[in-house]
Parts: structure tokens; sequence; C-alpha cells
């Protein structure tokens, strides 16, 4: 047995692997639909609404679950607040999401 394994980190595995676990949040339609949008540009409240026929009291609890869950983040501009993606981790993800589901076009395309 001339081959070292390297030990592995279980502590660091777990919590890496919590703070990936992000397909319960994903899981809800309203709540991908709202993150694909935000992969394409930062968008206000009113936008999000009328882009994605999401009635504003859904809405805003959608987005609470997504900032309790630090995928997205706000900014304030008057009276307006702007929904971003978080990090660059979720970005990382919901790019590969919006390629698979989200992108006009790919609907029933295998």
């Amino acid at each position: 047995m001339g081959t070292t394994t390297k030990k592995l980190d279980l502590n660091a595995l777990h919590a890496s692997a919590t703070d990936a676990c992000i397909t319960k949040t994903l899981a809800n339609p309203d709540r991908l639909l709202l993150l694909c949008q935000l992969t394409q540009a930062e968008q206000c409240v009113s936008d999000l609404e009328s882009l994605l026929d999401i009635k504003q009291p859904t809405l805003s609890q959608q987005l609470t679950v997504l900032r309790e869950e630090a995928l997205v983040t706000t900014r304030r501009d008057g009276k307006q607040i702007f929904y971003s993606i978080a990090s660059k981790e979720a970005m990382a993800v919901m790019a590969v999401l919006y390629e698979q589901f989200c992108k006009p076009g790919k609907r029933g395309k295998k």
C-alpha cells in the first residue's frame, strides 16, 4: 500500500455541505423563477412582479425566504428596493440552472 490517502476533515466537509444545501429553497417554482431572472441583472420589485407575473404578496414572501437563505441581497435607491444574487457561489449554481431550465428556447428540448 504505497498510496497515502488524505484524511478527510469531516467537520469542514459537513459545514460545506450545509452551506450547499439550497435545494429546498430552489424547489419552489416562484423562487426559482426569481433567481433565474436575477442571474440576468439586478431587478427592482415592481419589475420582477411584471416580468414574472407573480403577485405582490407572493413575491414579497418568496423574496423574504431568499433573503433569509442569503441567496439574494438588496440595495435601496429612494423608495425602490433592488435585488441581486448574493454571492458568486449562488450565481454559479444559478447560471447552470438558468442554462438548463430558464434560458429562452430551452423548454421541451433534450
